[in-house]
């Protein structure tokens, strides 16, 4: 079933957006993220997805208590990711009540562990694959590597996790649509779950989506466009109907 997740983004205590990923480039938009929680689950969300910003780009989770405020706070499951780096980081955000745990770094950096990290933690655990131009980019999208983003995510797939969230980094907070293409690719490299992000700024952009027909593709996480009001969270869970 296709899933809309709302995003809430954490810097410096508050529920921020960047514009691709750039941490010189973010505008606040509430300073009370759990009541951002509140608020989606109010309109309507079926899941949440929350990045610790900071924890990315400092390689350690920084806004573990407002997570967990954020988890305790709503009934609807929460995927959690930036900065975990170690098995203990990982446990930590379960253990805090959340769905799922997001890997990006250092799935690129130790790919020969997410075979035993699958084991572990089974559907606790995603991985997050962030892309510029079809290749993999790490620590909080500063670094851009020359791994293919569908390559990774075979070898995610491989190993056995269930769920890749798949980000096109440059459609990332710009309000330009979706890169379907990419998507498309990624599905039909892998088998496991697929959530798109990035880009998504109108009902089109989700229709889009729609028609690519893939069984695996399980969401999209949407942002900016609901922050700025372009975009309703009641209106494209309309749409799925």
């Amino acid at each position: 079933m296709f899933t809309i997740i709302p995003a809430i983004d954490l810097k410096d205590g508050q529920c921020v957006r960047l514009k691709q990923g750039k941490a010189g480039q973010s505008k606040v938009y509430s300073l009370d993220p759990v009541a951002v929680a509140r608020g989606w689950e109010e309109q309507g969300a079926k899941c949440l997805h929350v990045v610790d910003l900071d924890g990315a780009f400092q390689g350690r989770p920084v806004h573990a208590p407002i997570i967990a405020g954020i988890i305790k706070s709503i009934k609807i499951p929460v995927e959690v990711g930036g900065g975990l780096r170690t098995d203990d980081d990982i446990a930590a955000v379960l253990g805090a009540g959340a769905a799922r745990a997001i890997l990006g770094t250092r799935a690129v950096k130790e790919p020969a562990e997410l075979e035993r990290l699958a084991q572990k933690f089974g559907d606790g655990l995603a991985v997050g694959v962030d892309a510029k131009k079809g290749f993999v980019q790490a620590a909080g999208w500063v670094d851009t590597t020359e791994v293919k983003a569908v390559d990774l995510g075979a070898a995610i797939d491989a190993a056995g996790v269930r769920t890749i969230i798949y980000t096109d980094t440059e459609r990332d907070g710009m309000m330009a649509g979706t890169n379907t293409w990419a998507m498309d690719e990624m599905c039909a490299a892998v088998k496991c779950n697929v959530i798109a992000s990035g880009g998504v700024t109108s009902v089109a952009d989700v229709q889009e989506l729609l028609k690519l027909k893939r069984a695996n593709l399980a969401g999209a996480i949407v942002g900016k466009a609901l922050y700025e009001g372009t975009l309703s969270l009641p209106a494209l869970n309309a749409s799925l109907r």
